[in-house]
């Protein structure tokens, strides 16, 4: 499934993984928000977790087709992604729906905490009021 991604930490334009990542591999970025999601505080990253509220902002990115693969390659090693529900996951690649401003939806990859790490966050975790990783 070629899915759009949707970004809400560090590959987010203007932020360091973005020019890394997806500088000239994307044909759209648009604005979005990914209810019931709460993000919290990381080392330099925010974590994604699924939990009833409002949401969290971020983009819908949709990768050139000829560079989709290789691009979901590099952002599951990015995400510490090993495959579904891997001990050594860090984040967990689902497929969500992510609202446009236009109240539209769209289904899209995104990287939410994996099960313990979430757990853990729920716990003692420091939530990014808002759920807008650009403004924390």
């Amino acid at each position: 499934m070629q899915l759009p991604f949707f970004v809400y930490g560090t590959l987010r334009p203007g932020e360091v993984n973005h020019d890394l990542f997806l500088r000239g591999r994307t044909v759209s970025e648009e604005p979005g928000l990914l209810p019931d999601t709460a993000l919290y505080e990381g080392p330099g990253y925010p974590y994604a977790l699924h939990r009833p509220g409002p949401g969290a902002v971020g983009e819908l990115i949709t990768a050139e087709p000829g560079a989709y693969g290789e691009l979901l390659v590099a952002l599951d090693r990015l995400e510490e992604y090993e495959g579904p529900g891997r001990p050594g996951n860090m984040y967990d690649r689902m497929a969500r729906e992510v609202l446009r401003p236009d109240g539209s939806s769209v289904l899209a990859w995104v990287y939410l905490a994996s099960p313990l790490l979430a757990r853990e966050l729920r716990t003692s975790g420091t939530e990014i009021p808002g759920g807008d990783w650009l403004k924390r």
